[in-house]
């Protein structure tokens, strides 16, 4: 049996080691504005959201701290094409099976047995491990946003890292 990962200790660690003052876990006063499913699940258009760095072959690689860009990856992607870049975990099973932190796979199969009604056309990935909360709202999340209503999406599953 493995011992859980201590994420907090991990994080302030990974903070002082780059230098930076302790970590503060961004906090909002506002309720979160979750919507319930107006149709049922099997009829619903799914989309990915993930925050582990992960990329197509071909695409740039995630490359520095705040780096707000996104990356947006076909559902039909191979697995083979998948690549990882992120500063702050330990990508070694992520590299091995990128279902771990972008499971694109489960959800293909969960569609092929119409759990899902669809998937959506592209996955959304980010490098999370942004330290401005500022940039990721005004920026990231707004761009998030016009993609997945873009793309028609009803639902998303939200893949943090």
């Amino acid at each position: 049996m493995s011992l859980p990962v201590e994420y907090i200790t991990l994080t302030r660690r990974i903070y002082d080691s780059e230098g930076f003052p302790p970590y503060r876990w961004a906090q909002s006063a506002d309720a979160v504005p979750l919507t319930p499913l107006s149709k049922p699940l099997a009829k619903t258009r799914v989309a990915l959201v993930a925050s582990g760095g992960i990329y197509r072959a071909g695409h740039v690689a995630f490359h520095f701290h705040d780096d707000t860009s996104l990356r947006l990856i076909p559902k039909d992607v191979p697995e083979g094409e998948l690549r990882t870049a992120h500063f702050a975990y330990d990508q070694t099973d992520a590299r091995a099976d990128p279902n771990c932190v972008f499971p694109i796979d489960p959800l293909r199969k969960l569609e092929r047995e119409g759990f899902i009604g669809e998937l959506a056309p592209l996955a959304l990935t980010f490098m999370g491990g942004i330290y401005s909360a500022r940039r990721v709202r005004e920026s990231l999340a707004p761009r998030i946003l016009r993609q997945l209503h873009d793309m028609r999406a009803e639902a998303v599953l939200l893949v943090p890292v």
